[in-house]
């Protein structure tokens, strides 16, 4: 049973955040894309540290060491940052897989305003294999938070498909900036997102291996999404704005922390 509900909420997470990205993209929905960064640090945040690292410290694992470790994952995110800023400066006109070169980053520039403006000629694949390693890592966190609680399960998928969009945005515009069509864009970077069905079974099957540590893969998932929500989402946000701008801002950013507050509720009463 807990297999068939890592594989949905994987399905849903990684196929859900392309469609939902073609939307933004493509669609009727172009003018919220910047809605959705603030929606996307809400929901990572809320559900990091009202859900993920509440569970990880009810558990008999030492608050001292759960702590140690979440800084070790927020340090660690930094310096894969800085690894891909650092090969970003040597490599000016290939940059368009740099961004997804590793498992467990969740990574969320705006890629979309990025690519636009870049506009790579080249490293479509690379986009799509970086993309399917990224979906991989996002599969395994997933997972963790299944085998630790179903509703934490639930959760972590909807923050997963939450700060996926932008990321998948920018892949769909690298795509098509390679000639390739709307709808060949979009199929290649779903086979991308179903990636992380694939790091969730895998992840079943380690977590199922090493259930001893599930609080320390609960918060290397929330430390993980800190570091996307602070260091790569807010400072997005934080320009200069007129009032209403600002409130509608920060009506989006509560907003993410409501939805996940009320998926845990409806989670928690089935």
């Amino acid at each position: 049973m807990i297999l068939i509900a890592i594989v949905m909420g994987t399905l849903a997470a990684g196929i859900g955040s392309v469609w939902l990205a073609a939307l933004l993209s493509f669609g009727v929905l172009a003018r919220y894309t910047q809605h959705m960064l603030s929606l996307a640090a809400g929901a990572l945040l809320a559900t990091a540290f009202m859900h993920l690292l509440p569970e990880a410290f009810e558990s008999q694992a030492g608050a001292k060491d759960l702590f140690m470790t979440l800084l070790i994952g927020l340090v660690f995110f930094f310096l894969l940052d800085k690894a891909e800023l650092w090969h970003h400066g040597h490599e000016h006109h290939h940059e368009s897989g740099h961004e997804h070169d590793h498992a467990h980053q969740q990574h969320v520039h705006n890629l979309g305003q990025r690519h636009a403006h870049d506009a790579p000629k080249a490293g479509s694949w690379a986009v799509l294999t970086g993309d399917s390693v990224h979906c991989f890592g996002d599969g395994i966190l997933i997972a963790s938070a299944f085998m630790a609680d179903t509703r934490l399960g639930v959760i972590a998928s909807l923050a997963v498909l939450a700060h996926e969009v932008p990321h998948h945005m920018g892949d769909l515009m690298v795509l098509r900036s390679g000639s390739s069509n709307k709808q060949a864009a979009l199929v290649k970077v779903s086979l991308a997102g179903a990636v992380t069905a694939i790091g969730g079974l895998v992840g079943f099957w380690l977590v199922d291996q090493l259930q001893d540590y599930l609080p320390y893969f609960l918060v290397v998932a929330s430390s993980s999404f800190v570091y996307v929500a602070l260091a790569d989402l807010i400072p997005q946000l934080q320009k200069r704005l007129t009032a209403r701008e600002t409130a509608v801002q920060i009506t989006w950013l509560l907003a993410g922390i409501a939805l996940v507050t009320a998926v845990s509720g409806l989670a928690h009463s089935h």
